[in-house]
């Protein structure tokens, strides 16, 4: 009997937990559809009638946005890029270590992945402004692939323990080195692994805000996340609810559509890792 009201209990708290969730992307949604008036109609007016891609292309023609959306993805990707060939030879190196000695690394490599970055937004423009890097990718590159590596570390690590010792002694009696290894044994059969560590640092570049707006002051050089919050009304006391709407869903779509596609892949790196047979 306490079975079925366990499990009754258990599907009532994945709803709600689904609902508030998703419930207030479905109502941006939602609004980035409706018309003008709808908006800010009371009562609240829920299902657009009849929807309109009026807000959608206003904001194409205000701003370009496609232009934004070029340029988180080339700098997430790069971010993540980088911080995976940072973290691979760490992960590599730590999975081997002594369990006493691994822990300790990995309680350090936890902590510094929840650092704030506000904390170091002075003394990175510092940096960049020293450089000559305002308005350039490397700007926003450099400090997301530094600030991924911690977490990405964290998830590959727990991937290469689980590979087997002899699979990594087979492949040293071929003549494997250290890096030959690392590219040809352990990244791929630690697939699961590598897609959860890239698509997390991939999304937490994705959706940076505060560098993004420090460090680039230019239409043309502005990620995704800058870009939205550069969308203003025709004055001071307007907000272009419908256009912001709509900026948001078109900013989310690449980061959801990536999470599916990878779904799989990512749940398995999650769960500690996985061996390809």
């Amino acid at each position: 009997m306490r079975r079925p009201v366990a499990a009754a209990f258990l599907a009532l708290g994945i709803c709600l937990a689904a609902a508030w969730s998703l419930l207030p992307a479905a109502w941006q949604a939602l609004t980035a559809v409706k018309p003008e008036a709808q908006i800010t109609a009371s009562p609240a007016v829920w299902v657009p009638s009849p929807p309109t891609a009026e807000h959608v292309r206003s904001l194409l023609e205000r701003k370009p946005f496609g232009r934004y959306l070029a340029n988180s993805a080339l700098v997430s990707l790069a971010a993540t890029l980088l911080a995976l060939a940072a973290a691979a030879p760490a992960a590599a190196a730590l999975c081997r270590m002594r369990p006493r000695a691994r822990s300790r690394w990995l309680l350090g490599l936890l902590l510094a992945s929840l650092f704030p970055p506000i904390l170091l937004l002075f003394p990175l423009y510092e940096g960049v402004q020293l450089l000559g890097l305002v308005n350039s990718p490397l700007a926003l590159v450099l400090p997301y692939a530094a600030f991924g590596v911690p977490l990405a570390t964290w998830v590959l690590e727990a991937g290469f323990r689980e590979l087997p010792r002899e699979v990594e002694e087979a492949a040293t009696l071929d003549g494997l080195g250290p890096l030959g290894r690392l590219l040809r044994v352990q990244l791929p059969l630690a697939a699961p692994s590598v897609a959860a560590a890239g698509l997390l640092t991939f999304i937490a570049s994705w959706n940076e805000f505060l560098l993004a707006l420090s460090f680039t002051t230019r239409e043309s050089s502005r990620t995704v996340t800058a870009g939205i919050a550069s969308v203003s009304g025709a004055s001071l006391y307007e907000v272009p609810w419908g256009q912001l709407s709509a900026a948001i869903v078109l900013a989310t779509l690449p980061v959801v559509l990536l999470v599916l596609l990878f779904e799989r892949r990512i749940s398995g790196g999650l769960m500690g890792g996985a061996v390809k047979g």
